[in-house]
């Protein structure tokens, strides 16, 4: 039973009932709308509450309504961490009397009552007032029982000025509260990093010698020249000998072979422990270090599998799973088989310590410097078990950030998302029409995935050769790049593969042919062409254009061709409006008219803009609302900024 006369429903975002929190990063904005409703005819009122794990009060953001109960407000996250939000209503009595007040005055009625009814409201709100506002209320008193001054008396009883008192001072009397909600903020490299991942042991100049930390460090400037921000190496640890893999997946190894980099852990250590071949952990901490003076942040793979001879399984052989026989079970995924991969067997009776030593796997590397992580097949680990170890890791490292590899059922990827994971890989990879990539980004932008999900699109991996890169040429390596690092703010490549266009695939399969995954490659890493200098190009672009620097804020233009698409993006705070154009044709060219999105860019139709095309700095005046557009294989895309 409760005097509360006010109903709230359908409060967004949440995720199933707040079982799960939304994701901002530092300076956004989080919209929250919900039903709001009261019975009979009283004017109501709503606000959102909302405040950070560091705050004891509660700040307030009044709800507007939207027309048929339904309301929305917005208010900006500034600290890392968890927030609460929740929505309150009233029905407000002060405003209701101020409002039937105004009504029968139209109507001509004589409302000397009315106005001794409105000294109850002036009274309440007098408390909560400063001294001239304390002031100004007395003085209203006054006037509503002075018979004398009646037509003054009217004409300040629904003044705008008391209005703004009574909205600015509510009483919330018997107000109702919706449950609370959680928005979980990171810092910006959350929604907006440029990834480029190569091995470390293929990092040597000299032809078949394996590489080193300090080779990487001689690396780092070449990547941050090309401006990438993250550094991502395969894992770093000693590599198993047991059933070691060969070249191309061979089920033997020959002798000299180096075996695959997530068969983690040999008589040299474990997850703990650095490979001896690439250095010693003092050079690993120095590599940190340099790349992070070069504006670059490695990012440690973390693949929680083990090598049959990783010591693991002689420490703790309850933490793995053993076939009847009495042999171990290796890794399978049928009828792939990995050999040379053993799994922890997550149900074991020890389990517990078996999750609390893999959290000292990864507080041991953040230790040394690391503060992202790219997680190898986390949709092959229990959720629950992911739930506990990031939110253990974020409580004493909030900058920590988790990248997982999931290519996986769109469930079970929005399930790890909602696990807690910073960022996800996605179908990007395999998405090529028209039609499937304005499909694919609708679902991630304007669907509920764009509160928890953040993409991150690759165009390859070292275990993804696409087959539309197999024998592609350099305008189809274009395409691709400019695609991934136009329409998701978080990006990233398997390089220098990629920019050097080996694509020599393993007949009838997406994988490498003399795959770096099995064994050690050389590269002319001073190489540069005309792919590496646009790949360039375009992540400086992305790191001047806010409007690249988040993904959900996108809008298709119209453009009757299936091999042009088009797309407009702006930042949160409309100061930046690009117009991204790209051709999928790699051999020909193609023309066509686009319309300008002039409802979505605040302008009046035929409006006159300038555009600028940021890699060949061409400069357009347009002054319709359909413009033409022509694009050739040799340069595939325009990336313009919008000047109006």
């Amino acid at each position: 039973m409760t005097r509360e006369r006010i109903v709230i429903e359908n409060v967004e975002p949440q995720l199933q009932g707040g079982d799960f929190f939304i994701k901002r990063v530092v300076g956004e904005l989080v919209t929250v709308t919900a039903d709001v409703l009261g019975d009979g005819h009283d004017v109501i009122d709503a606000e959102v509450c909302y405040k950070s794990e560091h705050d004891k009060m509660w700040k307030t953001v009044r709800l507007e309504p939207q027309g048929n109960d339904h309301f929305a407000a917005t208010f900006r996250v500034d600290q890392q961490g968890f927030y609460e939000y929740k929505v309150r209503g009233w029905v407000d009595h002060a405003l209701n009397w101020q409002h039937g007040t105004e009504a029968k005055l139209k109507d001509g009625q004589y409302i000397k009552s009315e106005l001794l009814d409105g000294v109850q409201y002036l009274e309440a709100v007098e408390k909560k007032l400063d001294n001239d506002g304390k002031q100004y209320v007395n003085t209203l008193k006054k006037l509503f029982q002075d018979e004398k001054r009646y037509d003054e008396a009217c004409a300040y009883a629904v003044s705008h000025d008391l209005h703004r008192i009574f909205k600015d001072h509510p009483e919330r009397k018997f107000a109702h509260e919706s449950k609370t909600l959680q928005v979980y903020v990171d810092r910006e490299k959350a929604r907006f990093s440029t990834w480029y991942e190569f091995f470390p042991r293929s990092a040597s100049e000299q032809p078949g010698q394996h590489g080193t930390f300090k080779d990487c460090e001689r690396l780092l400037p070449r990547v941050a020249s090309m401006g990438f921000d993250t550094l991502y190496f395969p894992p770093i640890h000693p590599i198993g000998e047991v059933n070691r893999k060969g070249k191309n997946n061979a089920t033997n190894a020959e002798e000299g072979d180096s075996g695959v980099p997530w068969g983690i852990g040999s008589r040299f250590g474990g997850h703990k422990s650095i490979h001896p071949e690439l250095g010693t952990e003092e050079d690993f901490k120095n590599l940190i270090k340099h790349a992070e003076s070069l504006g670059i942040e490695v990012a440690m793979d973390l693949a929680f599998q083990a090598a049959p001879d990783h010591p693991y399984l002689k420490e703790h052989p309850e933490w793995f799973r053993k076939r009847p026989d009495g042999t171990m079970q290796y890794a399978e995924n049928p009828p792939k088989k990995y050999q040379d991969i053993v799994n922890f067997h997550w149900e074991s009776e020890d389990y517990k310590k078996l999750w609390e030593e893999l959290l000292s796997v990864a507080f041991h590397w953040i230790d040394f410097g690391v503060k992202v992580f790219r997680v190898d097949n986390p949709h092959t680990k229990p959720y629950y078990f992911w739930n506990w170890f990031i939110a253990e890791i974020k409580k004493k490292h909030p900058d920590v950030l988790f990248l997982a590899e999931a290519f996986s059922r769109p469930k079970v990827m929005q399930q790890l998302a909602k696990q807690g994971y910073t960022q996800s890989y996605t179908y990007f990879t395999w998405r090529t029409s028209k039609h499937e990539l304005v499909e694919y980004m609708i679902e991630l932008t304007q669907t509920k995935m764009r509160e928890y999900f953040r993409p991150n699109f690759w165009p390859n991996t070292p275990d993804i050769n696409p087959y539309h890169l197999q024998g592609a040429n350099e305008a189809q390596h274009i395409i691709r790049y400019a695609l991934a690092a136009t329409l998701s703010s978080n990006m990233g490549l398997y390089g220098p593969v990629y920019e050097f266009m080996v694509s020599d695939a393993v007949p009838g399969k997406e994988e490498y042919f003399n795959s770096e995954k099995y064994q050690i490659s050389h590269w002319d890493w001073k190489h540069e062409n005309k792919l590496s200098r646009l790949i360039t190009k375009m992540n400086m672009i992305r790191k001047q254009q806010p409007a690249l620097q988040q993904t959900n804020n996108i809008e298709f233009c119209e453009l009757h061709h299936d091999a042009l698409m088009a797309y407009y993006k702006w930042d949160q705070d409309r100061n930046n409006e690009l117009l991204i154009v790209v051709s999928l044709d790699p051999y020909y060219k193609q023309s066509g008219h686009l319309r300008l999105p002039y409802e979505k860019m605040n302008l009046a139709p035929g409006s006159q803009v300038v555009v600028k095309d940021l890699i060949t700095d061409s400069t357009y005046t347009w002054n319709q609302e359909w413009n033409y557009v022509e694009l050739h294989p040799a340069l595939p895309v325009h990336i313009f900024q919008i000047y109006k």
